[in-house]
């Protein structure tokens, strides 16, 4: 609330620019109705933020603020004699910016749902459970599956899938399942940071045509210094035991489960080779892998009738975390509409001409472990500032790995609150504060020796 409110009387404070599209922003960031907008966003933002709590989904409020504030911005637009047409134009930049990123990820989480339902994830937690390996052991090889996995699904999915592993070996033991889930958070946001596919922000970079594909891959070093720095650290507290393990079955896959990982990396390869040498939209690629996954269903529904193993395409389109495809669609259209009125543009002034681009960078991944890492990065984005690839990738690490520093910095450490029963909370995250701050400064560090 404090940053907004900075935030508030820079904005009133800096003179009226263009914004950095085509198209010229309304310059009303002084006007009355103009701080009522984001004054709306930042109530909004403290209900995302208390949703622990309050448990009202995230997309609620900002939906509701997305459609508030571009009300506001079409009065003002009429007021100010803007033609209709320029609103259009800039209310249709934020449409396509959604649209693109909307479709991508729900090819992605169908994906994701279709191996869960194939018992891909099941079949792995049991492997490990019945490996009987002690709690160090079983801290890194966690830690390193999410960071890992976590480059091809999102932090959250990553997190909850193996954070089953470590609830189902660590009922009796809530240190290590403490500690095993500040190492599953820093390990999720860590492993999407140097992947176009790891993270919804990364994601946004690449779609932008900020880097290329292989470029991120520039991360992975530094990525990894970010995860193993603070891992280290936590080795020595983690019981040096052998839990005692749950007697269960081990679970097999379901038909079919194989030949979806494989058809998920094609589809990947598909919206690489899109974006490569088509020089089209990545979405498209992966709609094009959707439509494979689709035959693929059918083939499996001739074949398969029993109830266990049918398989329904359109039930993993229906799982998919709309809660977060929504919450993304207020994010892009609030930040957007508040562009549009001026103030990102004067927090671009501020930050980046004012600070330099390092010191900005590197504080929008202090600013990503209190506001989720989605809209500070389409604010970025939308500020457009001059940059060079090392920046852009910079920024990227930043606003991925930042919001491990807290527990509620990102979708990872709020859902394993969730799950934890108590074991794992705010404060037990914040005593390792440190160790994590001490492995975003070596991954920034890294970055620059490597690549600066």
């Amino acid at each position: 609330m404090a940053r907004a409110l900075v935030f508030l009387s820079l904005s009133l404070l800096l003179p009226e620019v263009a914004f950095a599209e085509e198209f010229q922003n309304l310059g009303l960031t002084g006007a009355q109705r103009g701080i009522y907008c984001l004054l709306i966003f930042v109530i909004a933002y403290a209900f995302v933020m208390t949703e622990e709590f309050t448990h009202l989904r995230k997309s609620k409020p900002v939906i509701l603020a997305a459609g508030i504030i571009w009300a506001q911005v079409a009065y003002m637009a009429s007021t100010s004699n803007v033609p209709s047409e320029q609103v259009h134009q800039a209310f249709e930049h934020d449409l396509k910016e959604y649209a693109e990123l909307m479709l991508f990820l729900l090819v992605a989480m169908t994906y994701i749902n279709a191996m869960a339902e194939r018992n891909v994830f099941e079949a792995l937690r049991s492997w490990l459970v019945s490996r009987k390996f002690g709690y160090r052991k079983l801290f890194w090889i966690t830690g390193v599956i999410t960071f890992f996995l976590s480059s091809v699904a999102d932090n959250l999915t990553s997190a909850l899938l193996v954070g089953a592993v470590v609830m189902a070996v660590g009922a009796n033991s809530p240190k290590f399942v403490s500690l095993g889930f500040i190492n599953l958070v820093i390990a999720a946001n860590a492993g999407g940071a140097f992947s176009p596919f790891g993270d919804i922000t990364t994601l946004m970079v690449w779609q932008a045509g900020r880097a290329e594909f292989f470029d991120f891959f520039m991360l992975f070093v530094p990525s990894v210094v970010n995860f193993v720095v603070p891992a280290a650290m936590m080795h020595f507290a983690i019981p040096d035991e052998l839990p005692s393990f749950p007697e269960e079955d081990q679970v097999q896959m379901k038909p079919g489960a194989l030949v979806i990982c494989g058809l998920f990396i094609l589809t990947i390869a598909i919206a690489v080779s899109f974006k490569q040498f088509l020089h089209l939209p990545p979405f498209m690629g992966m709609m094009v892998g959707l439509s494979i996954l689709m035959f693929f269903g059918y083939r499996l529904k001739m074949i398969f009738h029993d109830a266990e193993d049918r398989f329904d395409v359109f039930n993993n389109v229906r799982d998919a975390e709309w809660d977060t495809l929504l919450f993304f669609f207020g994010v892009v259209f609030a930040v957007g509409g508040l562009g549009y009125i001026g103030y990102l543009e004067l927090a671009s002034i501020a930050m980046y001409d004012g600070l330099g681009a390092t010191t900005a960078n590197i504080l929008i991944g202090i600013l990503s472990a209190i506001v989720d890492n989605i809209p500070v990065m389409f604010a970025v984005l939308n500020m457009n500032p001059d940059m060079d690839l090392y920046q852009w990738m910079l920024v990227t690490l930043t606003a991925g790995v930042g919001g491990s520093m807290l527990s509620v910095g990102s979708a990872a450490g709020v859902a394993l609150m969730g799950t934890s029963r108590g074991m794992y909370t705010f404060f037990s995250h914040i005593k390792w504060t440190p160790a994590v701050a001490a492995g975003y400064a070596a991954s920034i560090l890294t970055h620059y020796w490597i690549n600066g």
